[in-house]
Protein backbone atom coordinates (compact mmCIF):
# COMPACT_ATOMS: atom_id res chain seq x y z
CA UNK A 1 0.00 0.00 0.00
CA UNK A 2 1.56 3.58 -0.55
CA UNK A 3 -0.12 6.56 1.36
CA UNK A 4 -0.53 9.82 0.02
CA UNK A 5 2.77 11.16 1.49
CA UNK A 6 3.99 14.35 -0.22
CA UNK A 7 7.58 14.94 1.50
CA UNK A 8 8.68 18.68 1.14
CA UNK A 9 12.26 18.18 3.38
CA UNK A 10 14.41 15.80 4.33
CA UNK A 11 15.47 15.39 7.89
CA UNK A 12 19.11 15.65 7.31
CA UNK A 13 17.99 18.86 5.68
CA UNK A 14 16.24 20.22 8.69
CA UNK A 15 18.98 19.62 11.45
CA UNK A 16 21.27 21.07 8.74
CA UNK A 17 19.33 24.34 8.48
CA UNK A 18 18.97 24.06 12.18
CA UNK A 19 22.91 23.21 12.71
CA UNK A 20 23.55 26.41 10.71
CA UNK A 21 21.78 29.03 12.08
CA UNK A 22 22.58 27.68 15.71
CA UNK A 23 26.10 28.27 14.37
CA UNK A 24 25.45 31.79 12.92
CA UNK A 25 23.69 33.50 15.67
CA UNK A 26 26.51 34.00 17.79
CA UNK A 27 28.43 34.68 14.98
CA UNK A 28 26.19 36.94 13.97
CA UNK A 29 26.54 38.43 17.25
CA UNK A 30 30.36 38.45 16.82
CA UNK A 31 29.90 39.84 13.64
CA UNK A 32 27.68 42.93 14.95
CA UNK A 33 30.02 43.55 17.71
CA UNK A 34 33.21 43.86 15.22
CA UNK A 35 31.37 45.89 13.00
CA UNK A 36 29.76 48.17 15.63
CA UNK A 37 33.73 48.46 17.23
CA UNK A 38 34.63 49.25 13.70
CA UNK A 39 32.21 51.79 13.23
CA UNK A 40 33.28 53.90 16.67
CA UNK A 41 36.91 53.87 15.33
CA UNK A 42 36.04 55.15 12.34
CA UNK A 43 33.46 57.83 13.56
CA UNK A 44 37.04 58.57 16.11
CA UNK A 45 38.90 58.87 13.13
CA UNK A 46 36.27 61.36 11.54
CA UNK A 47 35.76 63.77 14.39
CA UNK A 48 39.70 64.24 14.66
CA UNK A 49 39.60 64.90 11.11
CA UNK A 50 36.98 67.59 11.63
CA UNK A 51 39.18 69.05 14.47
CA UNK A 52 42.44 68.75 12.69
CA UNK A 53 41.19 70.70 9.85
CA UNK A 54 39.63 73.67 11.89
CA UNK A 55 43.27 73.80 13.58
CA UNK A 56 45.14 73.46 10.15
CA UNK A 57 43.66 76.58 8.83
CA UNK A 58 43.83 78.62 11.83
CA UNK A 59 47.87 77.64 11.91
CA UNK A 60 48.24 78.66 8.24
CA UNK A 61 46.61 81.79 8.90
CA UNK A 62 49.05 82.67 11.64
CA UNK A 63 51.59 81.35 9.38
CA UNK A 64 50.68 83.58 6.29
CA UNK A 65 50.63 86.81 8.75
CA UNK A 66 53.90 86.57 8.99
CA UNK A 67 55.62 85.22 6.13
CA UNK A 68 52.97 85.45 3.56
CA UNK A 69 55.93 86.73 0.58
CA UNK A 70 58.55 83.68 1.27
CA UNK A 71 57.78 81.28 -1.64
CA UNK A 72 60.28 78.91 0.17
CA UNK A 73 58.90 78.51 4.03
CA UNK A 74 58.14 74.65 4.60
CA UNK A 75 58.42 71.55 2.73
CA UNK A 76 58.06 70.81 -1.05
CA UNK A 77 55.14 67.95 -0.59
CA UNK A 78 55.74 64.94 -2.75
CA UNK A 79 54.31 65.00 -6.50
CA UNK A 80 52.00 61.92 -5.80
CA UNK A 81 50.48 63.44 -2.32
CA UNK A 82 50.14 66.95 -4.02
CA UNK A 83 48.74 65.70 -7.82
CA UNK A 84 45.38 64.06 -5.12
CA UNK A 85 44.67 67.66 -3.55
CA UNK A 86 41.91 69.59 -5.28
CA UNK A 87 42.45 73.36 -5.58
CA UNK A 88 38.91 74.55 -3.21
CA UNK A 89 38.19 70.85 -2.33
CA UNK A 90 40.43 68.29 -0.09
CA UNK A 91 37.77 66.09 1.80
CA UNK A 92 40.23 63.48 3.95
CA UNK A 93 38.74 60.10 4.45
CA UNK A 94 39.06 58.24 7.14
CA UNK A 95 41.23 55.05 6.02
CA UNK A 96 41.26 53.11 9.61
CA UNK A 97 39.84 49.25 9.56
CA UNK A 98 40.12 47.95 12.78
CA UNK A 99 39.50 44.47 11.76
CA UNK A 100 42.46 45.10 9.01
CA UNK A 101 44.88 47.64 10.26
CA UNK A 102 47.92 46.66 12.19
CA UNK A 103 48.06 48.08 15.58
CA UNK A 104 51.27 49.74 16.58
CA UNK A 105 53.26 49.61 19.48
CA UNK A 106 53.14 52.94 21.84
CA UNK A 107 54.28 56.33 20.23
CA UNK A 108 58.19 56.96 21.27
CA UNK A 109 58.62 60.01 22.59
CA UNK A 110 60.01 62.86 21.17
CA UNK A 111 63.60 64.09 20.92
CA UNK A 112 64.83 67.23 23.22
CA UNK A 113 66.94 69.77 21.85
CA UNK A 114 65.35 70.53 18.28
CA UNK A 115 65.30 73.95 16.60
CA UNK A 116 61.78 75.41 16.00
CA UNK A 117 61.16 77.52 12.45
CA UNK A 118 61.16 80.60 12.67
CA UNK A 119 57.05 82.33 12.88
CA UNK A 120 56.25 78.55 14.01
CA UNK A 121 57.02 79.30 17.93
CA UNK A 122 54.99 82.60 17.75
CA UNK A 123 51.69 80.81 16.08
CA UNK A 124 52.09 78.09 18.24
CA UNK A 125 52.06 80.30 21.28
CA UNK A 126 48.79 81.92 20.42
CA UNK A 127 46.65 78.57 19.39
CA UNK A 128 48.06 77.18 22.63
CA UNK A 129 45.27 78.33 24.89
CA UNK A 130 42.95 77.79 22.01
CA UNK A 131 44.03 73.94 22.21
CA UNK A 132 44.23 73.38 26.30
CA UNK A 133 40.56 74.90 25.86
CA UNK A 134 39.43 72.52 23.59
CA UNK A 135 40.70 69.64 24.86
CA UNK A 136 38.60 69.95 27.59
CA UNK A 137 35.42 68.88 25.73
CA UNK A 138 36.78 66.95 23.11
CA UNK A 139 39.27 64.86 25.37
CA UNK A 140 41.75 64.53 22.37
CA UNK A 141 45.73 64.80 22.86
CA UNK A 142 46.19 67.83 20.27
CA UNK A 143 49.68 69.03 18.59
CA UNK A 144 50.59 71.05 16.17
CA UNK A 145 54.06 70.34 14.80
CA UNK A 146 56.20 72.61 12.32
CA UNK A 147 57.57 71.36 8.95
CA UNK A 148 60.67 70.01 10.94
CA UNK A 149 58.29 67.84 13.08
CA UNK A 150 59.28 70.06 16.35
CA UNK A 151 55.85 70.40 18.72
CA UNK A 152 54.92 73.98 18.40
CA UNK A 153 51.50 74.07 19.91
CA UNK A 154 50.09 71.49 22.43
CA UNK A 155 49.64 71.36 26.56
CA UNK A 156 52.78 68.91 26.50
CA UNK A 157 55.90 68.12 24.50
CA UNK A 158 56.81 71.57 22.85
CA UNK A 159 59.60 71.58 21.98
CA UNK A 160 60.60 68.60 20.98
CA UNK A 161 60.71 66.61 17.84
CA UNK A 162 58.14 64.12 16.81
CA UNK A 163 59.62 63.85 12.93
CA UNK A 164 60.82 60.21 13.27
CA UNK A 165 57.39 58.81 14.62
CA UNK A 166 55.94 57.04 11.73
CA UNK A 167 52.61 59.00 10.76
CA UNK A 168 54.46 62.43 11.12
CA UNK A 169 57.48 61.49 8.92
CA UNK A 170 54.22 60.64 6.24
CA UNK A 171 52.43 63.89 7.20
CA UNK A 172 55.33 65.95 6.52
CA UNK A 173 55.86 64.19 2.95
CA UNK A 174 52.66 65.40 2.38
CA UNK A 175 50.27 62.45 2.68
CA UNK A 176 47.68 62.14 5.98
CA UNK A 177 48.16 59.04 8.10
CA UNK A 178 46.26 57.65 10.27
CA UNK A 179 47.45 54.60 12.97
CA UNK A 180 46.18 52.69 15.87
CA UNK A 181 48.38 52.26 18.56
CA UNK A 182 48.26 50.32 21.99
CA UNK A 183 47.37 52.47 24.67
CA UNK A 184 49.06 52.06 28.03
CA UNK A 185 46.86 52.82 30.90
CA UNK A 186 47.36 52.66 34.36
CA UNK A 187 43.84 51.38 34.85
CA UNK A 188 42.96 47.86 34.84
CA UNK A 189 40.90 46.97 31.73
CA UNK A 190 37.05 46.90 32.43
CA UNK A 191 34.98 43.39 32.17
CA UNK A 192 35.16 41.33 29.29
CA UNK A 193 37.72 43.48 27.80
CA UNK A 194 39.57 40.25 26.10
CA UNK A 195 36.21 40.03 23.59
CA UNK A 196 36.47 43.79 22.28
CA UNK A 197 39.71 44.54 19.81
CA UNK A 198 39.55 47.88 20.30
CA UNK A 199 40.22 47.91 23.92
CA UNK A 200 43.17 49.48 25.06
CA UNK A 201 43.73 51.48 21.89
CA UNK A 202 44.29 54.86 20.41
CA UNK A 203 43.42 56.37 17.16
CA UNK A 204 46.48 58.78 15.89
CA UNK A 205 45.78 60.97 13.04
CA UNK A 206 48.37 63.18 11.53
CA UNK A 207 46.90 65.89 9.00
CA UNK A 208 49.72 68.23 6.54
CA UNK A 209 49.14 71.71 6.72
CA UNK A 210 49.63 72.45 3.22
CA UNK A 211 50.24 75.78 0.96
CA UNK A 212 50.14 75.61 -2.80
CA UNK A 213 52.28 72.72 -3.08
CA UNK A 214 54.70 72.92 0.03
CA UNK A 215 53.65 71.38 3.56
CA UNK A 216 53.58 74.21 6.38
CA UNK A 217 53.66 71.44 9.10
CA UNK A 218 50.98 68.59 10.77
CA UNK A 219 48.26 68.42 12.93
CA UNK A 220 48.74 65.60 15.07
CA UNK A 221 45.89 64.49 17.15
CA UNK A 222 45.04 61.51 19.11
CA UNK A 223 42.10 59.90 20.88
CA UNK A 224 40.87 56.96 22.51
CA UNK A 225 37.91 55.59 20.90
CA UNK A 226 34.72 55.03 23.08
CA UNK A 227 34.71 51.68 24.88
CA UNK A 228 32.15 49.42 22.76
CA UNK A 229 31.33 48.03 25.86
CA UNK A 230 30.22 51.15 27.80
CA UNK A 231 28.97 52.18 24.39
CA UNK A 232 26.39 49.85 24.18
CA UNK A 233 25.28 50.34 27.81
CA UNK A 234 24.39 53.53 26.55
CA UNK A 235 22.63 52.38 23.79
CA UNK A 236 20.91 49.67 25.79
CA UNK A 237 17.66 49.98 24.28
CA UNK A 238 18.70 48.97 20.94
CA UNK A 239 21.02 46.16 22.57
CA UNK A 240 17.79 44.89 24.09
CA UNK A 241 15.82 45.08 20.95
CA UNK A 242 18.62 43.15 19.02
CA UNK A 243 18.71 40.55 21.99
CA UNK A 244 14.99 40.20 21.55
CA UNK A 245 15.69 39.96 17.76
CA UNK A 246 17.69 36.85 18.99
CA UNK A 247 15.87 34.97 21.15
CA UNK A 248 12.55 34.93 18.95
CA UNK A 249 14.97 33.72 16.28
CA UNK A 250 15.98 31.05 18.66
CA UNK A 251 12.18 30.61 19.59
CA UNK A 252 11.66 30.21 15.72
CA UNK A 253 14.15 27.66 15.21
CA UNK A 254 12.48 25.90 18.32
CA UNK A 255 8.91 26.20 16.65
CA UNK A 256 10.41 24.98 13.55
CA UNK A 257 12.00 21.94 14.55
CA UNK A 258 8.82 21.13 16.78
CA UNK A 259 6.90 21.44 13.92
CA UNK A 260 8.52 19.72 11.22
CA UNK A 261 9.94 16.47 13.14
CA UNK A 262 7.97 16.56 17.10
CA UNK A 263 4.71 17.13 15.84
CA UNK A 264 4.60 14.30 12.96
CA UNK A 265 6.24 11.81 15.40
CA UNK A 266 3.50 12.68 17.72
CA UNK A 267 0.74 12.20 15.20
CA UNK A 268 2.28 8.69 14.38
CA UNK A 269 2.26 7.64 17.93
CA UNK A 270 -1.49 8.31 18.31
CA UNK A 271 -2.11 6.65 14.65
CA UNK A 272 -0.41 3.77 15.65
CA UNK A 273 -2.72 3.64 19.56
CA UNK A 274 -5.69 3.82 17.06
CA UNK A 275 -4.49 1.29 15.57
CA UNK A 276 -3.79 -0.98 18.15
CA UNK A 277 -7.10 0.30 19.08
CA UNK A 278 -8.64 -1.27 16.62
CA UNK A 279 -9.13 1.42 14.05
CA UNK A 280 -7.51 -0.53 11.46
CA UNK A 281 -8.00 2.67 9.22
CA UNK A 282 -6.13 4.85 11.42
CA UNK A 283 -3.21 4.27 9.35
CA UNK A 284 -4.38 4.66 6.50
CA UNK A 285 -4.83 8.84 7.03
CA UNK A 286 -2.38 11.13 5.45
CA UNK A 287 0.62 12.00 8.31
CA UNK A 288 1.36 15.51 6.68
CA UNK A 289 4.55 15.26 7.96
CA UNK A 290 6.33 17.11 5.79
CA UNK A 291 9.74 15.60 6.44
CA UNK A 292 10.90 12.72 3.87
CA UNK A 293 12.28 10.13 6.37
CA UNK A 294 9.41 10.33 8.62
CA UNK A 295 6.87 10.32 5.99
CA UNK A 296 8.83 6.77 4.47
CA UNK A 297 8.82 5.80 8.42
CA UNK A 298 5.35 6.23 8.78
CA UNK A 299 4.52 4.94 5.14
CA UNK A 300 6.87 1.77 6.16
CA UNK A 301 5.17 1.60 9.48
CA UNK A 302 1.87 1.99 7.68
CA UNK A 303 2.57 -1.10 5.43
CA UNK A 304 4.03 -3.33 7.99
CA UNK A 305 0.47 -2.98 10.28
CA UNK A 306 -1.72 -3.44 7.66
CA UNK A 307 0.33 -6.38 6.29
CA UNK A 308 0.20 -7.71 9.99
CA UNK A 309 -3.49 -7.01 10.15
CA UNK A 310 -4.52 -8.42 6.87
CA UNK A 311 -2.37 -11.75 7.97
CA UNK A 312 -4.10 -11.71 11.07
CA UNK A 313 -7.49 -11.19 9.01
CA UNK A 314 -6.28 -14.28 6.68
CA UNK A 315 -5.26 -16.71 9.36
CA UNK A 316 -8.48 -15.83 11.01
CA UNK A 317 -10.43 -17.07 7.98
CA UNK A 318 -7.55 -19.73 7.24
CA UNK A 319 -8.93 -21.19 10.86
CA UNK A 320 -12.21 -20.73 10.41
CA UNK A 321 -12.02 -22.55 6.92
CA UNK A 322 -9.94 -25.38 7.38
CA UNK A 323 -12.17 -26.35 10.91
CA UNK A 324 -14.91 -25.83 8.40
CA UNK A 325 -13.53 -28.69 6.06
CA UNK A 326 -12.00 -30.60 8.82
CA UNK A 327 -15.57 -31.10 10.65
CA UNK A 328 -17.64 -32.85 7.73
CA UNK A 329 -14.71 -35.97 7.19
CA UNK A 330 -14.18 -36.24 11.39
CA UNK A 331 -17.98 -36.16 11.26
CA UNK A 332 -18.17 -38.97 8.88
CA UNK A 333 -15.74 -41.15 10.43
CA UNK A 334 -16.85 -40.00 13.68
CA UNK A 335 -20.28 -41.63 13.10
CA UNK A 336 -19.47 -44.72 11.17
CA UNK A 337 -17.36 -45.76 13.74
CA UNK A 338 -19.53 -45.02 16.30
CA UNK A 339 -22.41 -47.45 14.26
CA UNK A 340 -19.72 -50.33 13.69
CA UNK A 341 -18.69 -49.89 17.60
CA UNK A 342 -23.00 -50.31 18.56
CA UNK A 343 -23.76 -52.04 15.66
CA UNK A 344 -20.63 -54.93 15.17
CA UNK A 345 -22.43 -57.79 16.41
CA UNK A 346 -25.50 -57.28 14.38
CA UNK A 347 -25.01 -56.01 11.36
CA UNK A 348 -24.36 -57.37 8.05
CA UNK A 349 -21.01 -58.09 6.34
CA UNK A 350 -22.53 -55.58 3.34
CA UNK A 351 -23.15 -52.46 5.98
CA UNK A 352 -19.77 -53.08 7.55
CA UNK A 353 -17.62 -52.94 4.63
CA UNK A 354 -19.41 -49.77 3.20
CA UNK A 355 -18.64 -48.42 6.96
CA UNK A 356 -15.29 -48.89 6.67
CA UNK A 357 -14.73 -47.90 3.06
CA UNK A 358 -16.50 -44.37 4.38
CA UNK A 359 -13.76 -43.96 6.87
CA UNK A 360 -10.97 -44.69 4.49
CA UNK A 361 -12.49 -41.83 1.95
CA UNK A 362 -13.11 -39.49 4.40
CA UNK A 363 -9.29 -40.45 5.99
CA UNK A 364 -7.96 -40.41 2.46
CA UNK A 365 -9.56 -36.45 2.07
CA UNK A 366 -8.29 -35.65 5.47
CA UNK A 367 -5.14 -36.81 4.05
CA UNK A 368 -5.34 -34.49 0.53
CA UNK A 369 -6.43 -31.69 2.96
CA UNK A 370 -3.36 -31.91 4.92
CA UNK A 371 -1.06 -32.30 2.02
CA UNK A 372 -3.07 -29.03 0.10
CA UNK A 373 -3.06 -27.28 3.01
CA UNK A 374 1.17 -27.97 3.51
CA UNK A 375 1.57 -26.86 0.11
CA UNK A 376 -0.56 -23.58 0.20
CA UNK A 377 1.48 -22.85 3.43
CA UNK A 378 4.54 -23.54 1.60
CA UNK A 379 3.71 -21.25 -1.19
CA UNK A 380 2.26 -18.58 1.38
CA UNK A 381 5.99 -18.65 2.66
CA UNK A 382 7.90 -19.48 -0.18
CA UNK A 383 11.80 -17.96 -0.12
CA UNK A 384 12.21 -16.18 -3.32
CA UNK A 385 15.19 -16.53 -5.46
CA UNK A 386 16.92 -15.70 -8.62
CA UNK A 387 16.94 -18.77 -10.80
CA UNK A 388 15.36 -18.63 -13.76
CA UNK A 389 14.25 -21.58 -15.85
CA UNK A 390 13.50 -22.06 -19.86
CA UNK A 391 9.40 -22.09 -20.51
CA UNK A 392 9.42 -24.70 -23.13
CA UNK A 393 11.47 -27.27 -21.01
CA UNK A 394 8.96 -26.65 -18.14
CA UNK A 395 5.82 -27.05 -20.24
CA UNK A 396 7.34 -30.01 -21.96
CA UNK A 397 7.78 -31.88 -18.08
CA UNK A 398 4.07 -30.83 -17.73
CA UNK A 399 3.06 -31.93 -20.73
CA UNK A 400 4.74 -35.62 -20.16
CA UNK A 401 3.02 -36.06 -16.47
CA UNK A 402 -0.12 -36.34 -18.61
CA UNK A 403 1.18 -38.32 -21.42
CA UNK A 404 -0.23 -41.36 -20.02
CA UNK A 405 -3.67 -40.12 -19.68
CA UNK A 406 -5.50 -40.57 -23.39
CA UNK A 407 -8.27 -38.48 -22.17
CA UNK A 408 -6.68 -35.39 -21.42
CA UNK A 409 -4.69 -33.88 -23.87
CA UNK A 410 -2.14 -30.09 -23.55
CA UNK A 411 -1.74 -28.11 -27.06
CA UNK A 412 0.97 -25.37 -26.76
CA UNK A 413 1.11 -22.47 -29.19
CA UNK A 414 4.43 -20.73 -28.07
CA UNK A 415 5.64 -17.38 -29.78
CA UNK A 416 9.16 -17.82 -28.89
CA UNK A 417 11.30 -19.09 -26.71
CA UNK A 418 11.41 -17.53 -23.25
CA UNK A 419 13.34 -17.15 -20.03
CA UNK A 420 10.98 -16.88 -16.86
CA UNK A 421 11.97 -15.44 -13.76
CA UNK A 422 11.17 -18.40 -11.54
CA UNK A 423 12.40 -21.87 -9.97
CA UNK A 424 11.28 -24.70 -12.82
CA UNK A 425 9.49 -26.64 -9.80
CA UNK A 426 7.39 -23.02 -8.92
CA UNK A 427 6.33 -22.83 -12.35
CA UNK A 428 5.90 -26.43 -12.91
CA UNK A 429 3.41 -26.64 -9.59
CA UNK A 430 1.66 -23.38 -11.27
CA UNK A 431 0.74 -25.34 -14.66
CA UNK A 432 0.27 -28.72 -12.73
CA UNK A 433 -2.58 -27.36 -10.76
CA UNK A 434 -4.17 -25.69 -13.89
CA UNK A 435 -4.24 -28.86 -15.43
CA UNK A 436 -5.56 -30.51 -12.33
CA UNK A 437 -8.37 -27.58 -12.13
CA UNK A 438 -9.17 -28.10 -15.81
CA UNK A 439 -9.68 -32.14 -15.40
CA UNK A 440 -11.64 -31.78 -11.97
CA UNK A 441 -14.12 -29.38 -13.99
CA UNK A 442 -14.57 -32.14 -16.90
CA UNK A 443 -11.94 -31.07 -19.56
CA UNK A 444 -9.94 -32.98 -21.75
CA UNK A 445 -7.92 -30.79 -23.56
CA UNK A 446 -6.18 -27.64 -22.41
CA UNK A 447 -4.44 -24.91 -24.71
CA UNK A 448 -1.53 -23.05 -23.51
CA UNK A 449 -0.27 -19.93 -25.82
CA UNK A 450 2.28 -17.36 -25.00
CA UNK A 451 3.01 -13.65 -26.50
CA UNK A 452 6.07 -11.75 -25.62
CA UNK A 453 5.67 -7.60 -24.81
CA UNK A 454 7.65 -4.92 -24.84
CA UNK A 455 8.31 -3.98 -21.55
CA UNK A 456 9.38 -8.16 -21.23
CA UNK A 457 6.27 -9.48 -19.55
CA UNK A 458 5.50 -12.81 -20.70
CA UNK A 459 1.37 -13.29 -21.55
CA UNK A 460 0.49 -16.77 -20.82
CA UNK A 461 -3.40 -17.83 -21.65
CA UNK A 462 -4.15 -21.81 -20.17
CA UNK A 463 -7.49 -22.23 -21.47
CA UNK A 464 -9.84 -25.62 -21.29
CA UNK A 465 -12.53 -27.07 -22.70
CA UNK A 466 -14.14 -28.39 -19.40
CA UNK A 467 -17.53 -26.95 -18.10
CA UNK A 468 -16.37 -23.15 -17.09
CA UNK A 469 -16.65 -21.02 -14.20
CA UNK A 470 -20.30 -18.39 -13.89
CA UNK A 471 -20.32 -15.22 -13.19
CA UNK A 472 -21.47 -15.69 -10.32
CA UNK A 473 -18.26 -18.11 -8.94
CA UNK A 474 -16.22 -15.89 -10.94
CA UNK A 475 -15.00 -13.80 -7.93
CA UNK A 476 -14.72 -16.40 -5.71
CA UNK A 477 -12.60 -18.80 -7.64
CA UNK A 478 -9.44 -17.17 -6.06
CA UNK A 479 -10.74 -17.88 -1.97
CA UNK A 480 -9.65 -20.78 0.17
CA UNK A 481 -11.66 -23.65 0.39
CA UNK A 482 -14.14 -22.10 -2.19
CA UNK A 483 -14.94 -25.33 -4.72
CA UNK A 484 -18.09 -26.48 -6.38
CA UNK A 485 -16.39 -30.46 -6.93
CA UNK A 486 -16.18 -31.12 -3.08
CA UNK A 487 -18.31 -34.47 -4.01
CA UNK A 488 -15.39 -35.04 -6.84
CA UNK A 489 -12.94 -34.33 -4.00
CA UNK A 490 -11.43 -30.70 -4.87
CA UNK A 491 -10.39 -28.52 -2.01
CA UNK A 492 -10.52 -25.24 -3.52
CA UNK A 493 -6.83 -24.99 -2.60
CA UNK A 494 -5.00 -25.44 -5.66
CA UNK A 495 -5.90 -22.18 -7.12
CA UNK A 496 -5.02 -20.36 -3.91
CA UNK A 497 -1.61 -21.91 -3.92
CA UNK A 498 -0.84 -20.59 -7.83
CA UNK A 499 -1.96 -17.11 -6.93
CA UNK A 500 0.39 -17.36 -3.75
CA UNK A 501 3.29 -18.58 -6.25
CA UNK A 502 2.76 -15.94 -8.49
CA UNK A 503 2.57 -13.26 -6.37
CA UNK A 504 5.44 -14.52 -4.41
CA UNK A 505 7.52 -14.25 -7.99
CA UNK A 506 5.88 -10.17 -8.70
CA UNK A 507 3.54 -12.18 -11.23
CA UNK A 508 0.03 -12.10 -11.49
CA UNK A 509 -3.05 -14.26 -12.27
CA UNK A 510 -7.00 -13.32 -13.46
CA UNK A 511 -9.90 -14.79 -14.90
CA UNK A 512 -10.27 -14.24 -18.25
CA UNK A 513 -12.94 -15.07 -21.28
CA UNK A 514 -12.63 -17.52 -22.87
CA UNK A 515 -12.16 -18.43 -26.79
CA UNK A 516 -15.41 -17.47 -29.09
CA UNK A 517 -17.34 -20.43 -28.87
CA UNK A 518 -15.55 -22.38 -26.12
CA UNK A 519 -17.25 -22.97 -22.65
CA UNK A 520 -14.47 -23.68 -20.58
CA UNK A 521 -12.11 -21.20 -18.05
CA UNK A 522 -9.35 -19.05 -19.39
CA UNK A 523 -6.59 -17.84 -16.88
CA UNK A 524 -4.09 -15.21 -17.95
CA UNK A 525 -0.62 -15.29 -16.42
CA UNK A 526 1.23 -12.47 -16.49
CA UNK A 527 5.52 -13.84 -15.59
CA UNK A 528 8.47 -12.01 -15.89
CA UNK A 529 11.54 -12.93 -18.26
CA UNK A 530 14.90 -12.46 -18.03
CA UNK A 531 15.64 -10.09 -21.27
CA UNK A 532 19.53 -10.65 -20.67
CA UNK A 533 19.08 -14.85 -21.47
CA UNK A 534 17.11 -14.47 -24.96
Amino acid sequence: MTLPFHARIRLRTILLIVNILVFLLPLGGVMFFRVYENALVQQTENELISQAAVLSAAYKEQILKRAFASETYGLPADKASYEEVDEYYTPVIPQLELSRTNILPPRVDGKEGAMTVPFAQEAGKILTPIIIEAQKTTLSGIKILDYRGVVVAGKNEVGLDLSEVYEVRRALAGYYTSVIRERVSDEPPPALASISRGTGIRVFIALPIRHDDRVWGVVYISRTPQNILKHMYAEKGKVFFVAFILVCVALLIALMTSYLISRPIRSLIEMTERFSGGDAEALRLPLGAGVHEIELLAESFSRMALSLNNRSEYIRNFAMHVSHEFKTPITAIQGSAELLLDHLDDMGEDKRRQFLSNIIADSNRLKKLVRSLFELARADNLAVSDTTCELSSVLGRVQQKYAHDRTFEILLELEREAVVKMPAENLETVLINLCDNAVQNGADMVVIETAMRDDGSLFLWVEDNGAGISGANAAKIFTPFFTTRREEGGTGIGLGIVRSILKAYDCSIRLVSASPGSQGACFELVLKTAKDHE
